[in-house]
């Protein structure tokens, strides 16, 4: 009888170390899994940066952007002004929104060149001060208004509560220089002084506190009163007899939240788009390619965005 020997047992190959995919390599690379918990929490951070880069632009970036509008335009109307030049300074009738239309000067208030632009929405002041358009320009006979920011884009009209009664504002339109003397400043709801039968007046609109401080939370209207020293010059016809509401002082322009819906739907588009290439190309390079895009983005929600505060803030 024949008895078998048993095989010996047939050892697994031992796994060869050189060969083994390290743990390290086996770790995801890129963005976290597109989970609930990360949208949201993703969700949270982009509202977060989208309010604190609108917190910078409005009151940082937006008085940079105005400085260079400032610049532009007194160059163009200074150029306008130019004996050699053909085209003349808009002088009244129906003038475009935003064309230059008078330089203003009040050292006590802090004017020094201020140019001030045709129509007063919240828009239109991003680049300075605005003229009321259903008003005739300074120096014409009437009762002239003029509206600025008193904190945002620049706050040009942050120190117009300085002046006071006897201080001199100097404007300058395509009709010539117009020197107005300060009568006082009345609040809103308070009747203000009648003008003169073939007299000019100057009204410069901005807001204050509640406590009458500049630039601190403006939630109240105050007009400074000027009466031309000298001789009014006649208002051209076909002046416009009235304005949109978005154009009277302390209101907002609600025709901005289309474009800001637009924005804000194109900020969560590029913030997928930015999401999908990291999980592809890795941080560092979607960083250089992403951050210059979102940036842009976020200025021009940012700009459309400031159309929805008062036009005096």
């Amino acid at each position: 009888m024949v008895i078998g020997v048993a095989p010996d047992p047939v050892e697994a190959p031992a796994a060869d170390e050189s060969t083994a995919e390290p743990a390290s390599a086996r770790r995801r690379v890129g963005p976290p899994a597109p989970g609930l918990l990360t949208v949201a929490l993703s969700a949270v951070m982009v509202l977060g940066a989208v309010t604190v880069f609108f917190g910078v632009f409005a009151y940082g970036l937006s008085g940079l952007q105005e400085q260079r509008s400032q610049h532009q335009l007194y160059a163009q109307f200074r150029g306008l002004l130019s004996p050699s030049s053909p085209v003349a300074p808009s002088i009244g009738g129906a003038i475009p929104s935003g064309e230059p239309v008078a330089l203003l000067d009040a050292p006590q208030a802090g004017l020094d060149n201020v140019v001030a632009v045709e129509g007063t929405s919240s828009g239109d002041l991003l680049a300075g001060p605005g003229h009321l358009g259903n008003t005739p320009l300074p120096g014409q006979v009437g009762e002239s208004v003029i509206v600025g920011k008193s904190t945002t884009a620049g706050s040009p009209f942050r120190s117009v509560t300085n002046l006071r009664r006897g201080d001199t504002v100097t404007v300058r339109t395509g009709q010539g220089d117009f020197h107005y003397v300060v009568q006082g400043r009345t609040l809103a709801g308070r009747r203000p002084p009648a003008v003169r039968s073939g007299g000019s007046e100057l009204v410069l609109v901005t807001a204050v506190g509640a406590g009458g401080t500049p630039g601190l939370d403006p939630s109240h209207l105050v007009y400074v009163d000027a009466n031309l020293h000298g001789k009014a010059v006649a208002v051209p016809r076909h002046q416009p007899r009235t304005v949109a509401t978005s154009e009277l002082p302390g209101h907002s322009d609600p025709g901005a939240w289309p474009l800001v819906l637009l924005w804000l739907l194109v900020l969560g588009a590029a913030t997928a788009a930015t999401w999908w290439l990291w999980s592809r190309w890795g941080l560092l390079r979607t960083w250089l390619i992403g951050a210059p895009v979102m940036l842009g983005i976020l200025w021009l929600f940012s700009n459309e965005a400031m159309r929805l505060l008062p036009n005096t803030y």
